[in-house]
């Protein structure tokens, strides 16, 4: 019974990546970049110019040396500003260009207009409960990466 459980549990994983909403709709927009816009949007501080790309990297999960790659993409296509931090000359600060600001309220109404449709058709219920699970599957993985990482396996 346990097989059967994972391979289903697989299975769906590998049909929900397949299929799942993404923001590809966005014509010349990668998913990557508009994650970035959105931890730009997010977690900027009025009384900063930006943040650095050590704060992205970290909120993101992911190197520095990617973020940087990411933001000279961005740059190239007008998504971001980048400008000098005022307290240390040598970081530089990042945020969404007026462009960038026009996409992320693009991605906005075509994630939510998706999830209005996931909504629609599995009904208030369901979807609650698929929000309870997909948060405890989450836990989960949290909780055995946390063990890895306190282990020193990973």
């Amino acid at each position: 019974m346990e097989k059967l459980n994972a391979e289903k549990l697989f299975i769906a994983f590998k049909r929900f990546n397949k299929a799942s909403y993404s923001h590809s709709a966005i014509k010349g927009v990668k998913p990557s970049e508009v994650m970035l816009m959105f931890c730009l949007q997010k977690r900027r501080d009025p009384n900063t110019a930006g943040l650095r790309v050590s704060e992205i990297s970290e909120i993101l999960g992911v190197t520095s040396p990617t973020v940087t790659q990411l933001l000279k993409e961005m740059d190239a296509k007008g998504f971001i500003e980048r400008t000098m931090d005022q307290e240390d000359r040598r970081a530089v600060r990042i945020k969404l260009s007026g462009k960038g600001e026009e996409i992320i309220q693009e991605a906005l109404s075509l994630t939510e207009a998706s999830f209005s449709g996931l909504i629609q058709y599995l009904g208030e219920e369901e979807s609650n409960q698929l929000a309870d699970l997909l948060i405890k599957a989450c836990q989960y993985y949290e909780q055995v990466n946390s063990r890895q990482t306190e282990s020193g396996d990973e």
